[in-house]
């Protein structure tokens, strides 16, 4: 089964507790069930939820690609793109940057999970808005079939030999996937899918195939934009997600 990023699981966890759901440090636990430890800034959650805030929001961002990130300072930007991911509150501005680290001798060794604070600016209200899960899905479907016709013009199968397609028909539930009960339907698809097809995305640019020059360029171009377009859609889904859970969505 593909896994989801760290910030899908808080941004959507989080706010099941801030919305009164289940509490914060259980959240923290759900959200993050690999952790031994959840380490750094984790009390800004706390802090965020006693000024108002309601929703934490996610983002995806990837080296040139930061589309979704608040407006931050260079550190964040850095981090969150190194990273992959961070959360952020978008009524009052401030962003965790969620990282891993391993630790204890080999053989027995331990995973902890520290979230980095960051300043950044609030993000106006008409941005999230403007995120809706039917144009979210429709717009990733058309990706897919882009590169789809792209792959298939290079004469390449990218995923061919993986198992992901198996993994994929195994991932039919919510429960399977470890999020928070009332997500929107099409939220749900929209996680699956991206998260589904990153996931072979991955595998297929770690298992390039014995072809010619310019066509592996060709499919490294091709999977790569893919990649950035299922992130992106994967976090927009989880904000627009997480504004349901909140009560701001009917």
């Amino acid at each position: 089964m593909s896994d989801l990023p760290a910030a899908v699981r808080l941004s959507l966890w989080v706010t099941a507790a801030w919305a009164g759901h289940l509490d914060l440090e259980e959240a923290l636990r759900r959200a993050l069930p690999d952790a031994d430890h959840v380490t750094g800034d984790v009390q800004h959650l706390a802090t965020w939820q006693d000024f108002g805030e309601r929703v934490l929001a996610c983002a995806l961002p990837r080296a040139g690609d930061i589309s979704g990130m608040p407006r931050g300072n260079p550190e964040l930007t850095a981090a969150a793109t190194e990273s992959g991911e961070c959360v952020y509150v978008p009524a009052i501005g401030g962003a965790l940057v969620p990282s891993v680290e391993i630790f204890g001798p080999e053989g027995d060794e331990g995973m902890a999970v520290r979230l980095t604070a960051f300043d950044c600016a609030p993000t106006p209200a008409h941005r999230l808005e403007e995120l809706h899960e039917s144009q979210i899905e429709r717009e990733l479907r058309t990706r897919l079939a882009h590169a789809t016709t792209t792959l298939e013009a290079l004469d390449i199968q990218p995923f061919a030999g993986s198992n992901l397609r198996a993994q994929a028909d195994e991932v039919a539930t919510l429960r399977e996937w470890g999020l928070p009960s009332g997500l929107p339907g099409r939220a749900i698809r929209v996680l699956q899918t991206a998260g589904t097809v990153g996931a072979a995305v991955d595998f297929a640019l770690g298992h390039s195939p014995a072809i010619d020059v310019g066509a592996d360029v060709g499919r490294q171009r091709a999977l790569r934009e893919l990649q950035s377009f299922t992130d992106q859609a994967m976090a927009q889904a989880t904000t627009a997600a997480a504004l349901h859970l909140a009560g701001m969505r009917a």
